[in-house]
């Protein structure tokens, strides 16, 4: 199918990442690897503490800057700086790794970059730039909805949006579980307008009605009708077994479940105002980008600081569980046949509205 080129603001070309649902917390302590930075002009502002370090190893410098409650861990030969992602040094342009390759003299084969090119980890220390979030006063905003078919990605974006705008997203729900995980909107009255945007799975008409405007978050069919499948047989961090798999229970769940997935989306695309398409694919692709749109759909100013916050934390603060992962693709022919007709449909109705089409991955090769 071929797919028109984007019509919103992130251009960067899309990726195949599958995205999951189920996250646990990144516990293991040792810090990430980030890459080989070209030093930024202005180091003392970008980089504001340094030290000499004798016999140079990675996991001094990740200590000291550890010990200074700073989430960036910057070695340049025996030089170790510590700091946040900014402005001045976003690491957004990554070099060749070969150009940081002088070893550590304290580190064996750890390499320690030199006075031009950097080698950066992320420390186990959070960046709280980005975390701090409270509710708008009562009534303050008109209604936004975060719109999706289950399981495809909600509450991780809604995550992405407290953090990026520092206002708490709501729900038309109350699950204990996600308020326990410090989602504090999840237990207030979505109808007192104190939240930046609202869970919602519902598409009847009479609901998308009560809201102004409207984010309309899609996820690869093939991937929510999966975790969904999962989510059902095994609750939010369980799997369906094999034998769910293979009984008669997948095929009847794909035929009554995947038209939901188009009359969804085509339900907010006709009868929502002012409707804003993320496609979950895009999100992970281009995070910082996609949540700048994001913040000023909703109709505040970004902060560049909070969003290189929220690109910090993504690697260290969730991490997806692979281990319900299938070794065979469950899809007959006839399903996937079926599906990718709901696809057409889709992606021609998101091009009618001038909305961005399909990403090219949710048609199997």
């Amino acid at each position: 199918m071929a797919v028109d080129k984007r019509v919103d603001m992130c251009t960067e070309k899309r990726n195949n990442s599958g995205v999951g649902d189920i996250f646990i917390l990144h516990q293991d302590g040792s810090p990430i690897f980030k890459g080989c930075f070209h030093r930024p002009d202005n180091i003392t502002p970008a980089l504001p503490l340094s030290a000499v370090i004798q016999n140079m190893a990675v996991d001094k410098c990740v200590d000291m800057c550890t010990e200074k409650e700073k989430s960036l861990a910057v070695l340049a030969g025996d030089l170790c700086h510590c700091g946040f992602p900014t402005r001045l040094f976003s690491l957004h342009e990554l070099e060749n790794e070969d150009m940081c390759l002088p070893h550590c003299p304290g580190g064996g084969f750890e390499s320690c970059g030199n006075d031009e090119y950097f080698v950066v980890y992320q420390t186990q220390v959070q960046d709280n730039r980005c975390m701090d979030r409270r509710f708008l006063p009562t009534g303050a905003k008109q209604l936004v909805a975060l719109a999706s078919f289950p399981v495809s990605g909600n509450t991780w974006s809604r995550l992405l949006i407290e953090q990026a705008s520092g206002f708490y997203t709501g729900s038309i729900y109350m699950d204990k579980a996600i308020y326990d995980q410090g989602f504090n909107g999840e237990g207030d009255n979505w109808m007192r307008g104190r939240t930046i945007c609202i869970k919602t799975h519902n598409y009847k008409r009479k609901h998308i009605y009560q809201y102004s405007s409207s984010i309309l978050l899609i996820r690869n069919p093939y991937k929510s009708l999966m975790a969904e499948f999962n989510r059902r047989h095994g609750g939010h961090n369980g799997f369906a077994s094999q034998d769910d798999w293979r009984g008669n229970g997948w095929p009847v769940f794909v035929k009554n479940t995947a038209p939901k997935w188009n009359s969804q989306i085509l339900s907010w695309l006709n009868y929502g105002k002012n409707v804003k398409v993320v496609h979950y694919e895009d999100l992970k692709k281009n995070l910082r980008c996609q949540l700048r749109e994001i913040v000023q759909f909703l109709g505040l100013k970004d902060s560049e600081e909070r969003l290189l916050c929220v690109e910090g934390q993504k690697e260290g603060t969730f991490k997806r569980s692979n281990q319900g992962n299938l070794a065979y693709n469950p899809y007959t022919p006839q399903m996937q046949a079926n599906i990718n007709e709901l696809i057409r449909r889709v992606d021609a109705a998101l091009k009618e509205k001038e909305q961005p089409g399909v990403p090219e991955e949710y048609m199997p090769k």
